[in-house]
Order: structure tokens, then C-alpha cells, then sequence
């Protein structure tokens, strides 16, 4: 009798030194896990209480003022090239071609599901030094007459899929198609890290009026202010592709610098 017992003590010390082993083991792991994250100049896994490991906790977006942006970062006589309703695979290349060869920056307002159609040429814009826009999901020009649900998922769903798209590089910007701004939908934006979008001329390239009334649209309306809006999706752009080619070298001519709209307040 007096046998058994001590087997059973030796039971109950032996698993709780087995308990106590296996404890130190683990924050032995979670120790070396730390430390080679941190000499591999990571930051260290932020882990829940369960243990599991997660992403290093993002810091929410700073607002951004809400009212709509016209103006030119630098100033001056700079003005902004913004492009509208693309990725698309056909016309999008050519004008990044003509960018590229100006040595001009522009932004790139996107309609989502055409982002998340073309990864490739939404990354491409990203590494070529351009800024993105989100220009909604639907392209929905009567949605300043719908509900502030349907705003902000047309906005925010349109946001998560350019910079999915894009591998993480953020959305600066936030234009309404056909200028259908709200009080609601700038708020929105602006709370999402977004500047509303506006522009100063507006080329009316979508009509196909052709080639010389859109490089003549420009020249006549630069008075307005320095924001200059073109498209590359939604339809043919042969005509934007040629004036974009005529247009650039002209804006040097008259002495223009490219800008990037403002995004805080002066």
C-alpha cells in the first residue's frame, strides 16, 4: 500500500516538472522568435493572447481637409495631370509611354474593379512615380442622389481594391465620377486619407470630339486653374493618347512645370 503511494507522488512531481519544462521552452521559442526578428531589422511579432502572431498594428489614415482640391502642390504656373476610368490594358501603356518620355508625373483616378482586373498596369503606374486616385466602384455619376451607405461602399470597396491591386501603395486622392461630391462623400474620403479630387479643365475627351478640339479645350481653358483632366478608360482613347502628345510639349513651351495636387491644407 505504502508503495503505491509513492509511485503516485512520483507520478504528480514527475508532470509537474514536465508542465514547468514544457512552459519555459515555449517563452524560450517566443524569445528567439523576437530576437531574430529584430536582428533581421523586422519589427517583432505582435502576438495576441492566444499566442498567434499577427502584423504590426497600422496606424489609422490622417484625415485629409474635405474640401475639393484644384490647386498645384508646387505652385506657381504648375499644373496637374489627373487621367480618369482606367487601368485599361489598351490605352493605359501609351500614355505612361508619353508620361515617361516628358519626364511628367500624373494621377491616375481608378474605377476598382478595373484595378483589381489589371494588377499589372496598377503596379506599373505605382513603380512609374504616379499618384492614384479612387474614382469609385461603379462609376456611378448619380451618386450624390443615393444613400451615405452607398457612398461610402462605392468609396471605401473601391479603395481596398486599388491598393490590393497595387501591393499596398495607398490612394491619395478621391474624384466623384461626373463631379457628384457630397458633403457625405468628401467626408468619407478625407476620413479614409483621401483628398477630394476636383478639376479646372475639363478636356471632354469622352465625347471623341477629336484630337484638335481636345489639345485646343486645354489651351483655351489653362485660365481656369491647373488642374487638367483627360481619361484612359471607358471607351476609345486614341484621341487622348495624341493630344496627351501634343499637349505636354506645349505646356512647356508656355514655360509650365508639373505639380501634384495639394493634399493638405496650405
Amino acid at each position: 500500500m505504502e508503495r503505491n503511494k509513492y509511485t503516485a507522488h512520483l507520478a504528480v512531481v514527475a508532470s509537474a516538472v514536465g508542465l514547468g519544462l514544457a512552459v519555459w521552452a515555449a517563452a524560450a521559442v517566443t524569445q528567439t522568435e523576437a530576437e531574430a526578428d529584430a536582428g533581421n531589422g523586422r519589427p517583432a511579432a505582435v502576438r495576441s493572447p492566444d499566442g498567434g502572431a499577427g502584423g504590426p498594428a497600422q496606424a489609422p489614415p490622417k484625415k485629409m481637409p474635405e474640401s475639393i482640391a484644384h490647386a498645384a502642390e508646387a505652385g506657381g504656373g504648375a499644373v496637374n495631370i489627373t487621367i480618369d476610368d482606367g487601368p485599361d490594358p489598351r490605352w493605359t501603356p501609351p500614355m505612361l509611354e508619353i508620361l515617361e518620355e516628358h519626364g511628367v508625373k500624373a494621377v491616375f483616378c481608378m474605377v476598382g474593379p478595373e484595378a483589381k482586373r489589371h494588377p499589372d498596369l496598377v503596379r506599373r503606374v505605382v513603380a512609374e512615380g504616379h499618384r492614384l486616385c479612387d474614382h469609385t466602384v461603379s462609376h456611378d455619376t448619380a451618386m450624390d442622389g443615393k444613400s451615405v451607405a452607398y457612398q461610402k461602399r462605392q468609396i471605401l470597396d473601391a479603395k481596398r481594391m486599388i491598393e490590393d491591386a497595387a501591393g499596398g501603395a495607398k490612394v491619395e486622392y478621391y474624384r466623384a465620377p461626373g463631379g457628384a461630391f457630397t458633403p457625405d462623400s468628401r467626408r468619407i474620403a478625407a476620413e479614409a486619407g483621401m483628398r477630394p479630387l476636383g478639376w479646372n479643365v475639363d478636356t471632354k475627351d469622352f465625347e471623341l470630339p477629336g484630337t484638335a478640339s481636345i489639345v485646343n479645350t486645354v489651351k483655351t481653358e489653362l485660365s481656369n486653374g491647373p488642374t487638367i483632366l483627360f481619361h484612359d478608360g471607358g471607351g476609345d482613347r486614341a484621341q487622348t493618347v495624341a493630344a496627351l502628345r501634343q499637349v505636354l510639349p506645349w505646356l512647356k513651351g508656355q514655360g509650365r512645370t508639373f505639380s501634384f495636387p495639394v493634399r493638405t491644407a496650405p
